[in-house]
């Protein structure tokens, strides 16, 4: 079976439940919102809540979509920085207890944790710290770990650091490696558009976009997003939320449907729809065969909180897709 290499953000996901909006105010967070915190507010924050219930899990795009390959049963690997901290122990654990091998950079600055408050209605309030993971530079990429990988899938969010993710894009072309990249954000495409046109270009072989991420580099939406974003890359799939998805692979285009689900909390499901497109692949399935996997790992997540499905799902897919 082929093996995929993910590099990305490595942050440690809180999840903490909460009964009342109080608490939120106590803490001085907006419900609702998503603030930057630095390290002295994250510690801060994080002796507050240390008698609050709460749910560790390893975080960050690239992560999770590597979390749910290792758990579809493929050989996987992850490169991210983490602090010499209790979470950075908990992110290489956690890692190894579900088969990925963590390659993982050592930091002097605190793990990255991103905290996430859930009241009773499903409102969910964010305080993130990037911590070690927005220190990581090119020259600490070891060329030698994408040694026996077929694939390497990079997140969006590294594009901020322009000489990091070439540095990635150039080992993993030197070395005969597929590149999969997930575009993340579309003001990160916006903002760094001739770049992203380059890293298409030249190095990118599949890449993964939702609708406003394909408007924001082709200023197009649907297929005929697809279409141009196909003309850059072999494999191209355009995530169009309720309506499902498109896949185009060797000029063909796949549509993908969704199922029927109760959303809960959409953490996560563009992560691990990624997960089951790239299994497909690796595996040699069709579009048709790999979206169908993947829109059920996607639909599945909602259905929770938090970006990790539980066992009991897993077992449903191992039945479902694998057996």
């Amino acid at each position: 079976m082929k093996k995929i290499l993910g590099i990305g953000n490595a942050l440690v996901d809180v999840l903490v439940n909460i009964d009342e909006d109080k608490v939120l105010a106590d803490l001085g967070l907006d419900k609702g919102g998503m603030v930057m915190i630095d390290a002295e507010r994250k510690r801060e924050l994080h002796k507050n809540i240390e008698q609050m219930p709460q749910v560790c899990a390893t975080g960050g795009s690239t992560s999770n979509t590597i979390h749910g390959l290792a758990r579809l049963g493929a050989p996987t690997g992850y490169i991210g920085k983490v602090g010499h901290d209790k979470m950075g122990d908990f992110f290489r654990e956690d890692m190894r207890r579900f088969g990925v091998t963590p390659h993982l950079i050592d930091s002097d600055i605190d793990t990255g944790i991103a905290t996430t408050f859930i009241t009773d209605d499903a409102e969910r309030t964010f305080a993130t710290y990037l911590g070690a993971a927005a220190t990581m530079t090119p020259d600490e990429i070891d060329p030698a770990v994408f040694d026996g990988y077929d694939c390497v899938h990079v997140e969006g969010y590294l594009i901020f650091n322009h000489d990091l993710i070439l540095r990635i894009c150039q080992i993993a072309k030197e070395k005969g490696l597929q590149i999969s990249m997930d575009m993340a954000s579309y003001n990160i495409i916006e903002a760094n558009y001739d770049f992203v046109k380059m890293l298409l270009t030249d190095y990118v072989d599949i890449i993964f976009a939702n609708e406003e991420e394909a408007k924001a580099f082709t200023g197009k939406e649907g297929i005929d997003a697809l279409n141009i974003l196909s003309e850059y890359c072999p494999i191209s799939i355009v995530k169009v939320g309720k309506e499902g998805s498109f896949i185009k692979k060797d000029g063909e285009i796949t549509k993908v449907g969704v199922i029927p689900v109760k959303a809960v909390d959409s953490t996560g499901a563009g992560d691990i729809y990624a997960s089951g497109i790239l299994y497909g692949l690796m595996n040699d399935y069709t579009p048709a065969q790999a979206g169908k996997l993947a829109a059920f790992l996607s639909g599945r997540l909602i259905e929770y909180v938090g970006a990790k499905l539980p066992d009991e799902v897993w077992e449903e897919v191992e039945k479902t897709f694998l057996s």
